[in-house]
């Protein structure tokens, strides 16, 4: 058995037009012992595209820990290991953080190998402000749940990305100017990269309106980005929290005039319970 460790690779692959791969990105697939990747069938194509012969792994959402482990015992026996996803960086919403933080808490070597993800393609062309942004994942797949998904970022200045479906992205688009209000700017941009490349500007209500008079705008996975809360917004809402905290306080615990002020207004309750303490004080 070897003395040495191996190094695990993060390898970004193309999330469409599969020329944007790097040539140090073809180079670590050829040269590591083995890919671990979400689909077998789908990574083999790409694989076989740049004459790649290297073993696959299986690794996806439904075997991570055990499959995590199997390739930690892999890097301490020598073997250099690369992690892709099925198109994009690994990791963004894709299998690979248990993966990552074992070989990271075991003194394992990760060297990312850098190249194509959806959410900063979408954001480099939106049009909207970059200096401050937040990802979301994919939202809630209820209207319930969206809602209340979305008053959690309400008062959020930076834009917001997110992942959805076309198959949900009217009802998406429908809930959160529920709750941000139907004027609020947002891009959509669909698939990226590739031929039919496309990005929609307008309001909650001007997209939701456009997509659902245009099936073509619902057929696989979108990238939607939405403007952060305007500053005076912030300020007008910070304004009537205190006002409703103050109210409150001078007739209920602290705790419970916190919980409910963060209900009427969906702010944040640790941020409350901090003012709510302030004005005690005061």
């Amino acid at each position: 058995m070897s003395n040495s460790i191996g190094t695990l690779y993060i390898v970004a692959t193309p999330i469409g037009n599969l020329t944007d791969i790097t040539e140090r990105a073809q180079q670590v697939l050829k040269t590591v012992d083995l890919i671990a990747c979400e689909d077998t069938r789908h990574s083999r194509h790409l694989l076989a595209r740049f004459g790649i012969n290297t073993p696959l792994f299986a690794y996806h959402d439904h075997n991570e820990i055990t499959a995590t482990q199997q390739l930690i015992d892999c890097l301490k026996t020598g073997q250099n290991v690369a992690l892709i996803s099925d198109a994009g960086t690994p990791l963004i919403n894709d299998p690979g953080f248990i993966l990552v933080r074992t070989a990271r808490a075991q003194h394992l070597p990760v060297v990312p190998i850098p190249g194509a993800n959806a959410i900063i393609c979408a954001l480099s062309a939106a049009g909207l402000p970059t200096d401050r942004f937040l990802f979301l994942g994919f939202p809630p797949r209820t209207t319930s749940q969206r809602h209340t998904w979305a008053m959690s970022f309400i008062n959020e200045p930076g834009t917001l990305v997110c992942y959805e479906s076309g198959k949900r992205i009217v009802a998406t688009l429908t809930d959160i100017a529920h709750v941000f209000g139907h004027q609020r700017q947002v891009v959509i941009a669909r698939e990226l990269t590739k031929q039919f490349e496309t990005f929609l500007h307008g309001s909650l209500d001007e997209l939701a309106q456009l997509i659902t008079s245009n099936p073509e705008q619902q057929l696989g996975e979108l990238v939607l980005i939405i403007a952060g809360a305007a500053a005076d917004v912030n300020q007008q809402t910070l304004q009537e929290q205190q006002r409703i905290l103050r109210i409150l306080i001078a007739e209920l615990p602290v705790k419970q005039a916190t919980a409910l002020t963060a209900q009427i207004t969906g702010g944040s309750r640790n941020a409350l319970y901090r003012e709510a303490l302030s004005i005690q004080q005061s």
